[in-house]
């Protein structure tokens, strides 16, 4: 039972790392190819282009004292893509100054990841991701290694640079990228470690809270690692360019000593095993193995997005992998410290970058990190092959005789993933946008034009009545008058519904008195009313007359429709308008005046959407005017089926959009107009 348990949580968690179905987010599609990119005024500067074959490479040279080497030319490069040569078509030195000089334009403010895609299309902005490894780090190292970070911030980064924070639940959907170094360094001051503490601190953490500490450990390494993996495709998704993860922790956690073993991971009851048990060497041998072949599925990942690990351990020159009251032996000591700093060193130089390991100068580390980020060559070729099979296809950088005996060496992308035939066509081909029927009817209904004679708009709603009866609501609201148009004023509407052999259904007319639309903040509107009756489901003719405060009638309509039968799925959302809190709360009671009619908002309001749910959940969702999901919007439980949602539209630029509420195989889609 617990196996099973076990594995569904690892899912579980690992989709939420990778970024999970939040925020109603579809399937991506395949990135196109990198944008042309102008690199900064300089002389006979060469404009990478794009291209389906067209590929980029960038390659880091240092001499003997790992210094940037900064005079080579393009005949000093041999690149081979699959082992088949190609020739360099276009080459360039790029170097990423720090300062920002006053002849400099101003840098743009990151506010979302398509200002941080245009960003980070030019070459001299710099890319970094620091993941905090919490589950791997002992917390005092975390309170060490926090200095050379916040150094790293100040003096090493670039104004221009783009730099984000991940820990290991992180979805990534909340990794953002900013250049407001002031909130970047007082989060990382938040960083603590929490190696070898087993207290849960969310949701997750409580379903296994309580498993043996082998398991939990295990858990958290699952965790780390597709963590790592979901980053390292995330950010290929940004740019094709030279990347860096700066994954600071001590290691994964190959095994434990058996003093370390408990049976639950909240309690200290160490399970009785030999610390000289030759079978721990064999079972540690196996663990070692199982993390160096998961750490592969990173490691591809990265090499396939362009994306280097630099990999900081917080513990300097370690001597010693647990403290003097952990009572592990010698050999199980020496082993596990050097297997978790293996395991830092296999995931750095697996991705070309750098493991700061085994070293107190972790500042003189991350230097040289951001030195192999600040110089370096970037070429372009055409493949020989032009692959669309999707596959992983090896490219391999040398320097020339002349450059090698100059004892320089070289380190460039290991190679990139080809396109499908089904990108080619999405690339070459121009969209094809196709909105589904409801979709197109609801948006177009926002630009309806209103008739010069028209004086009021109604709409009918239902929900479900007594005796499998359908309670049906009529609701009026006037129009104001055309511009140079004198009219009388709409007061109030007569009703008659009958059935198509002339029974009467119902015969009324709004109250004399018409409640007013509810509106934000009790502000004045047009005269408004409401009619309500049960029906049984069926045709239903209705005749409308629409009369002055005189008692003039001002319009009349006949109208034939169809009561449907409300057993299961949603009522119809009844939509109001609020600007606070308040409103907010005075429109959740049954007597807080009507529902709006006009789907014309502006993004100092609120809207309040109140239904009724029967037999199922109801859902909600924000969309785009051709239907494609933007958000998903809570919905909360007023009263049993009672259910509402409050969505401000202050964070919605201004445009037309659909509220969509389902339930079962009701849909209901609700159009609105946010201006400025």
């Amino acid at each position: 039972m617990r196996i099973g348990r076990l594995t569904a949580l690892v899912v579980a968690m690992g989709l939420l790392a990778q970024g999970g179905p939040l925020l109603g987010q579809q399937k991506a599609a395949p990135a196109p190819p990198a944008p042309v990119v102008q690199a900064p005024a300089q002389d006979a500067v060469p404009v990478f282009r794009s291209g389906i074959n067209f590929v980029r490479v960038d390659a880091i040279v240092t001499d003997r004292k790992g210094e940037p080497v900064d005079d080579l030319t393009a005949a000093d490069f041999d690149v081979r893509e699959d082992d088949k040569p190609q020739s360099i078509e276009q080459f360039k030195l790029v170097r990423v100054d720090r300062a920002q000089r006053p002849t400099d334009e101003p840098l743009r403010e990151i506010r979302d990841r398509d200002d941080v895609e245009r960003e980070a299309a030019y070459d001299d902005v710099r890319l970094f991701v620091i993941f905090f490894d919490d589950y791997h780090t002992r917390d005092v190292n975390a309170m060490g290694v926090r200095k050379h970070l916040l150094e790293f911030l100040d003096k090493q980064v670039s104004p221009k640079d783009l730099v984000a924070l991940m820990y290991p639940l992180s979805p990534l959907d909340t990794v953002s990228f900013t250049r407001n170094r002031t909130a970047t360094m007082a989060a990382v001051n938040r960083f603590e470690g929490r190696k070898y503490k087993y207290e849960p601190r969310n949701v997750f953490e409580e379903n296994y809270a309580n498993y043996p500490t082998e398991q939990v450990e295990a858990i958290r390494n699952q965790v780390v690692i597709g963590a790592l993996r979901g980053l390292a495709t995330h950010l290929g998704g940004i740019r094709d360019g030279r990347k860096a993860i700066i994954y600071v922790g001590e290691g994964l956690t190959t095994s434990l000593p058996p003093s370390m073993r408990n049976a639950d991971a909240q309690f200290a009851n160490p399970l009785t095993a030999r610390q000289d048990n030759p079978v721990e060497d064999t079972v540690s041998f196996f663990n070692y193995s199982d993390i160096l072949q998961r750490l592969r599925d990173v490691i591809d990942a990265s090499n396939r997005t362009n994306t280097s690990f630099y990999t900081v351990d917080p513990r300097g020159l370690a001597v010693s992998e647990f403290q003097i009251d952990e009572t592990a032996s010698f050999e199980a000591d020496r082993r596990i410290l050097q297997q978790t700093q293996d395991t830092l060193r296999v995931l750095a130089e697996g991705t070309d970058g750098r493991a700061i390991v085994g070293r107190n100068d972790i500042a003189k580390g991350l230097a040289q990190m951001v030195r192999d980020s600040s110089a370096y060559y970037l070429f372009g070729y055409n493949s020989s092959q032009a692959p669309t099979d999707g596959k992983f296809h090896a490219i391999k950088v040398t320097l020339s005789e002349r450059a090698r005996k100059r004892g320089l060496q070289v380190r460039a992308r290991r190679g990139y993933l080809a396109p499908t035939a089904e990108d080619v066509r999405r690339v070459t081909e121009p969209p094809k946008v196709t909105v589904a029927k409801p979709v197109a009817d609801a948006v177009s209904s926002l630009s309806a034009r209103v008739a010069s004679h028209e004086v009021a708009r109604s709409s009918l709603g239902v929900a479900q009545g007594a005796a499998g009866r359908t309670a049906v609501t009529f609701l009026w609201e006037a129009l104001p008058g055309l511009p140079g148009l004198r009219r009388e004023m709409p007061a109030r509407v007569s009703l008659l519904a009958a059935t198509p052999a002339g029974a009467v259904v119902f015969r009324g007319r709004v109250p004399a008195a018409p409640a007013p639309a509810a509106t934000a903040g009790g502000a004045a509107s047009l005269p408004a009313g409401s009619i309500s009756f049960e029906s049984a489901p069926g045709p239903l003719q209705l005749r409308i007359s629409i009369e002055s405060e005189t008692g003039a009638v001002l319009d009349t309509e006949t109208r034939e429709w169809t009561v449907p039968a409300v057993t299961v799925g949603i009522s119809t959302p009844r939509v109001f308008r609020a600007r606070t809190v308040r409103d907010v709360q005075a429109l959740l009671k049954e007597s807080s005046g009507l529902p709006t009619l006009s789907r014309d908002f502006s993004r100092a309001e609120r809207i309040v959407v109140r239904l009724e749910a029967y037999d199922s959940t109801p859902t909600a969702a924000l969309l785009n005017r051709t239907g494609q999901r933007m958000a998903d919007i809570p919905l909360q439980v007023l009263t049993t089926p009672a259910y509402y949602l409050d969505l401000s539209l202050g964070a919605l630029a201004p445009g037309e959009y659909l509220l969509e509420i389902s339930a079962g195989q009701a849909r209901e889609l609700i159009p609105l107009k946010i201006g400025a």
